[in-house]
């Protein structure tokens, strides 16, 4: 029993990890994401344009490290428990997806042209619709953590 406690942790030990300097990389997205909707001088479009692409930047890393790394370990982590863990990411994963296609949309919408004020509030009101879907994908990413991952916090804990 000990060597299986032993065999878990080494396995899924990393996991823990990897979710709090992901979960830290969501910290930083949210404030770049607040210190532009504080905004309200659009004018200022070139200083605005720097804000949106560094978002963008923050955004993509995030959802990128939640697709090719988060989902994968905990998919794995619920592959190894086999109690019920693929059958409830089989449900959620795709309404993710969903989020993933709605952030790579608003950071295609930037390109490597001058934005104009009426460019600039045109991302505004796209960022508020960014900000309710970046809500209900932090939701989702939670209930994953918490039903794949901390359910079985006891398997892999330190001995």
């Amino acid at each position: 029993m000990l060597e299986n406690c032993r065999n878990a942790r080494e396995r899924w030990g990393g996991v823990s990890e990897l979710i709090d300097r992901w979960l830290k990389d969501r910290q930083e997205l949210l404030v770049h994401y607040c210190d532009l909707s504080g905004e309200s001088d659009f004018s200022q479009t070139e200083a605005l344009k720097n804000k949106f692409v560094r978002l963008c930047e923050v955004l993509v890393d995030y959802v990128s490290t939640g697709h090719f790394e988060i989902y994968e370990q905990l998919v794995r982590e619920a592959r190894e428990f086999n109690d019920g863990g693929l059958e409830l990411a089989a449900k959620v994963y795709p309404r993710i997806e969903e989020t993933t296609e709605v952030a790579l949309n608003f950071n295609d919408q930037l390109d490597e042209a001058d934005l104009s004020e009426k460019d600039v509030k045109a991302l505004f009101e796209q960022l508020s619709h960014l900000g309710e879907t970046l809500e209900s994908r932090f939701e989702m990413e939670d209930f994953l953590i918490e039903h794949l991952h901390n359910v079985h916090g006891d398997k892999v804990a330190p001995a």
